[in-house]
C-alpha cells in the first residue's frame, strides 16, 4: 500500500464528534503498551503521527487517524492498565461498546496481542465482545522480532487457544522494527473495505 496522505483528525470521546464522511473505518483494541501506535505509524510509513507513549494508559479517546483519504484507523484507549481509575474504565468500556455496537463504518476490527505473552483477561473478554456483535475481527501478534523465529508458531499457537478463536479470522504477525507483516495487514485491511 502506498501511502500518500495521512493525518490525525480528532480525539472523540462521543458518537457525535466521529467523522459523518462515512469512509470505512479499521479499530485497534489491545492493552496498554502492546504497541498500537507503533503499528500504525509502521502500516502508514510516519514515523509520529500517531504518538507512541511511555505512560501507559495514556489515550483515552478514540483516536482517529485518516489515511489516502480512503480509510480511518481509530485507536481505542489501552485496557488493562491499572493506574486508571475504576470509573475511568467502566467509561472506557461504555465508550467501546457503543462504538462497536453501533458504528456502522465499522469494517474491521484489528486485536492487538504481544506475541511474546497468552492473552490477558481483557484481551480474551475484548474477543468474546467483538464476536458476540459479528465485528469482522484480525488478531494482530506484535513484537515478532523479540521472539526466534522458531518459536512463532508455538505463540501463536497460545494465543489462538487462548482466545479461543475462530478460525476464519486473519491472524497476522508483526514487527513495527523490522516491518514484518506489514504488506499482509493491508491485504486484509484493504479487502476489509472493500478497495
Amino acid at each position: 500500500m502506498k501511502i500518500t496522505q495521512s493525518d490525525f483528525i480528532i480525539s472523540a470521546v462521543r458518537p457525535e464528534q466521529y467523522p459523518i464522511d462515512a469512509l470505512p473505518e479499521i479499530a485497534l483494541a489491545g492493552r496498554s503498551n502492546v504497541g498500537k501506535s507503533s503499528l500504525i505509524n509502521k502500516l502508514i510509513m510516519r514515523k509520529n503521527l500517531a504518538r507512541t507513549s511511555s505512560q501507559p494508559g495514556k489515550t483515552q479517546q478514540l483516536n482517529y487517524y485518516r489515511v489516502n483519504e480512503m480509510v480511518y484507523f481509530v485507536d481505542f484507549p489501552g485496557y488493562g492498565y491499572a493506574k486508571v481509575s475504576k470509573t475511568q474504565r467502566e467509561l472506557f468500556g461504555q465508550m467501546i461498546e457503543t462504538y462497536i455496537r453501533d458504528r456502522e463504518e465499522l469494517k474491521l476490527q484489528l486485536l492487538v496481542i504481544d506475541m511474546r505473552h497468552a492473552p490477558s483477561k481483557d484481551d480474551v473478554l475484548m474477543y468474546h465482545w467483538l464476536k458476540h456483535y459479528n465485528v469482522p475481527t484480525c488478531i494482530v501478534c506484535t513484537k515478532a522480532d523479540k521472539i526466534p523465529k522458531g518459536k512463532w508458531d508455538k505463540h501463536v499457537k497460545v494465543i489462538k487457544e487462548t482466545l479461543e478463536a475462530d478460525p476464519r479470522d486473519h491472524v497476522v504477525m508483526f514487527s513495527s522494527e523490522t516491518g514484518l507483516g506489514r504488506d499482509r495487514l493491508w491485504e486484509v485491511i484493504t479487502e476489509a473495505i472493500g478497495t
